[in-house]
């Protein structure tokens, strides 16, 4: 680096590059600072969180690129090294700190993005710093690449070589990918959340407690955990009690004498159903209850009272107080629910 001569008066090197790189490098961050909060405002303004990320992620990347930019205006105005070309080894510094810092900015980018939407994707919400390793080796080894191939170092038989291994990897841990992407299409397709109570075909029923890279965890009403591999609930059926609403009917079988006034026997019935829902907890005081005759059987006349509850693990109190109370509110109004009763015909006894 040469010494630069201004109105005949020759300064030295190591007097005007710092002072040209410290004015430079200034000028610049005070242009982003005023620029950020500018921008800043706008995205505070906005609904989304991608905004404040994106700026946020670009911050300190961005930064370094300013520094960088200063010993490129160096370079420029007066060449390091021999013939105005910069050393070697400050070129390799330059353009290892430039790509750095893109890696820098798509990895702190998407490992943002993962931490923010974490809690609105169920398969993020327990596998949440797995996915943000993965993205973080997956940018890393890319950069990598990167780099090699800025370097004129060919990267075609490391690609082939990372190919071949892949291919061994996935035939070795075939039943685990084919788990993560079930996972994948569950969080997609969402038959099921986390939080949603479900049945499955092989009997057993509970609450989603996770849903994991390989397998989803249910929650059973005695308080144990049956763990199914993605692959098996993608492929089995699942009857999801919340869908396509959370509240469900409650149905409750009653069998009345034949001697009974079916009209009064409604009016009553219908009655400590309405009483139910607005007294018990887990009832939907908004609905009204209503019956259906259906069967003469052998003993009694049998209709379905129509209640509802407003999830699945509340008709199960709902029917507990329903029984009691219409059973208590019969005995009152006279109305029999009668005994099972088989008749015996004896003189066919005797012919036989």
């Amino acid at each position: 680096m040469k010494a630069l001569t201004i109105l005949g008066i020759e300064i030295p090197p190591w007097i005007w590059a710092p002072v040209v790189y410290f004015l430079w490098v200034s000028v610049l961050l005070i242009i982003k600072k005023v620029i950020y909060g500018q921008i800043r405002r706008l995205a505070d303004r906005t609904k989304t969180e991608i905004d404040n990320i994106v700026l946020d992620s670009a911050d300190l990347p961005l930064t370094l690129l300013i520094f960088v930019t200063g010993a490129v205006v160096l370079e420029k105005i007066g060449p390091f090294g021999v013939d105005g070309e910069l050393t070697r080894y400050f070129f390799v510094g330059l353009r290892v700190t430039t790509v750095l810092a893109i890696i820098m900015f798509f990895d702190r980018l998407l490992r943002s993005l993962i931490k923010t939407y974490s809690e609105k994707v169920d398969i993020l919400k327990t596998s949440g710093n797995v996915a943000q390793g993965i993205v973080r080796i997956v940018v890393l080894g890319l950069g990598v690449l990167i780099l090699l191939d800025s370097f004129g170092i060919s990267i075609t038989p490391i690609i082939a070589s990372l190919g071949v291994g892949s291919l061994a990897v996935a035939l070795a841990l075939q039943p685990t990918l084919e788990n993560f992407f079930a996972g994948i299409q569950l969080v997609i397709d969402k038959p099921v959340k986390v939080g949603q109570f479900v049945k499955l075909d092989s009997g057993e029923e509970g609450y989603v407690h996770k849903i994991g890279w390989r397998s989803t965890w249910v929650r059973m009403l005695p308080n144990n955990v049956v763990v199914i591999p993605n692959k098996v609930l993608t492929n089995s059926k699942v009857l999801n009690y919340y869908y396509p609403q959370q509240d469900l009917a409650v149905l409750v079988q009653v069998g009345v004498h034949y001697n009974s006034d079916l009209v009064y026997v409604e009016k009553v019935t219908i009655e400590v159903g309405e009483e139910v829902m607005k007294a018990v907890k887990g009832g939907v005081p908004d609905f009204k209850p209503f019956i259906r005759y259906h069967t003469f059987a052998d003993f009694s006349i049998n209709f379905t009272v129509i209640l509802r509850a407003k999830e699945f693990v509340d008709n199960y109190l709902v029917k507990h107080e329903f029984i009691k109370r219409l059973h208590k509110r019969y005995a009152k109004e006279g109305i029999i629910i009668p005994f099972p009763i088989k008749a015996i015909n004896y003189d066919q006894e005797k012919a036989g």
